[in-house]
Formats: C-alpha cells, sequence, structure tokens
C-alpha cells in the first residue's frame, strides 16, 4: 500500500483546479491558501463561516482522539474498511475524502487496512480547525483541509469514494465530486446506540428512529450492514471522554451530566448502520 498527494483540490472561490506551489495552494485566479507548519490547509473562506470557532471544539476533538486512540471503537473501523476494500483490485488507485474527518481516526485505520498493490490518495476535511490539526499531527500522509461539505474544495467526478462517519451528509456536494462509478459510505447510529448512556442522563428517550438510512437523491443503495456489540468503559476518565465526542454533552441537562460524571462504570451498547450508496447515473 502506498499513499500519494491528493491532487484534485478546488479553489473555495471560483472552483478552479488548485496547484501546490510550496508552502499554499493557488489558482489561475491568484487565490492562495498557505500550508500550515503541521502540513493542513484552510479552505473554509471566512464567508462560509456560520461561526468564528465552527465545528467541534479543541476539547471534544482531545477526548474524541484518547478514546478512539484507545480502541474502543475498533470494530467499527474495521467493517469501514471491509466494506470498501475488499471489492476494490489489488492494483487499484483509490482517491478518497473522509467528508467530516474529525480528527483523523477512521482515515488512518483504513489506510492501514488496505493491501499491498492498492495506491491511495487521502482527503480528510472537517470544518474544525482544532480536528483537522489534530489529524495533521498525528499522520502527515493524507491531504488534511479545513473546510465545509456544503462546499467542497474538490474538483467534480474525481472520487472513487466518499466516506461520511457519524457526519453531516450533503448529498448534492457528494454526488458532484464522485465518479459515475463512485460510492459513497455512510454511517450513522442505530436505535440502540449508547443506549445505557442515553438512559441515564435523560429523562426519557426520544421515539425510536427508523433503522434504515433512506436512499439520497442522486444515489442508489448498494448494501447495509449493523455493527453491533458490548462495549465496557472502566475509569470516569474514560466515560467522560465518551460523553464529550457526542452531541449529547450538550443537549443533556445539568443534572444528567451530573449523573454520568458520577459513573466509574459503563456497559454500553454501540449499534450503527454501515450503508453503501452508488451514482445514479
Amino acid at each position: 500500500m502506498s499513499i500519494v498527494p491528493f491532487q484534485a483540490l478546488a479553489c473555495p472561490f471560483d472552483g478552479a483546479p488548485l496547484h501546490c506551489h510550496g508552502s499554499s495552494w493557488r489558482c489561475v485566479a491568484g487565490h492562495s491558501f498557505d500550508i500550515a507548519a503541521h502540513g493542513y490547509a484552510n479552505l473554509l473562506p471566512v464567508q462560509q463561516k456560520r461561526s468564528r470557532d465552527p465545528g467541534d471544539s479543541k476539547e471534544m476533538v482531545a477526548a474524541r482522539r484518547r478514546f478512539l486512540n484507545a480502541g474502543y471503537y475498533e470494530p467499527i473501523a474495521a467493517a469501514v474498511s471491509r466494506a470498501v476494500l475488499t471489492e476494490l483490485p489489488a492494483g487499484a488507485t483509490i482517491s478518497c475524502l473522509d467528508a467530516g474527518c474529525g480528527e483523523g481516526y477512521y482515515l488512518r485505520q483504513f489506510a492501514a487496512a488496505a493491501r499491498d498493490g492498492q495506491t491511495l490518495a487521502l482527503l480528510g476535511l472537517d470544518i474544525s480547525k482544532w480536528a483537522v490539526l489534530a489529524a495533521a499531527k498525528q499522520d502527515k500522509r493524507p491531504n488534511w483541509l479545513v473546510g465545509s461539505n456544503a462546499n467542497l474544495p474538490v474538483l467534480p467526478a474525481r472520487l472513487d469514494l466518499v466516506l461520511c462517519l457519524f457526519g453531516f451528509p450533503v448529498y448534492a456536494e457528494f454526488a458532484r465530486v464522485l465518479k459515475s462509478d463512485g460510492v459513497l459510505l455512510q454511517v450513522d447510529a442505530g436505535p440502540d446506540h449508547l443506549r445505557e448512556l442515553r438512559e441515564i442522563i435523560y429523562p426519557a428517550l426520544k421515539p425510536e428512529r427508523p433503522a434504515e438510512t433512506q436512499v439520497p437523491a442522486g444515489f442508489c443503495r448498494l448494501s447495509t450492514e449493523t455493527v453491533r456489540f458490548l462495549l465496557t468503559i472502566d475509569g470516569a476518565e474514560q466515560i467522560a471522554d465518551l460523553l464529550a465526542m457526542t452531541p449529547h454533552l450538550y443537549r443533556a441537562s445539568a443534572e444528567g451530566r451530573a449523573r454520568a460524571a458520577a459513573l466509574t462504570a459503563l456497559v454500553v451498547t454501540v449499534d450503527v448502520r454501515l450503508t453503501r450508496f452508488g451514482r445514479e447515473v
């Protein structure tokens, strides 16, 4: 397996191809984007931001990094890799975007699972600068970008694969950047995901969500897989990290967060759906 530079970046202002010139990306119109010392670039113009510091906070990113690097969600990462790589020939070259990459855990695991002879052009993108910084510090081989799924800085029809793992999909943009035979792999929480934790922090649970992800316009469903297992977490710090890396940290009341903070051990259900979508042409 080898990782090569991702070469299909587009200017977020005019959509023109970006070319690397030393320590910056530039388009023919003269728009320039510096490459930071840690190797990532910020392609999120200020006018495309909804806040001064969008996305996950520095603290949330740190919690996610500790929790994921401890291996708790390794079965999910393994299932993501199997769902894509096993159907690709050994000598394939794969252009892959992780749209909402966080601190890069799943993209790193994906790269580690690739077979000999497969070549990967990897792009990790997240709207949180803290997430992208953490990703770039841990692995400099992929291209890492601060950017938005709503305006992907990628040239049309260049990607073999888009990953959207617990993220915010923008299907029109995913369809635009995928090749005609490209695949979108989406991972979503199932109805029982972290149920035991949710029962502790909320007075009552919301009605169950549909177990199956709807087919978005422009795509067809290729396959669906459920990954489900029990996770034993020992230690208040590890439980706090799990809560901090989910939206439940801010949705729960102060009383609910206090009940979670009092825990020293927790057995929780992991229940996620992996859905592969193909382009409709």
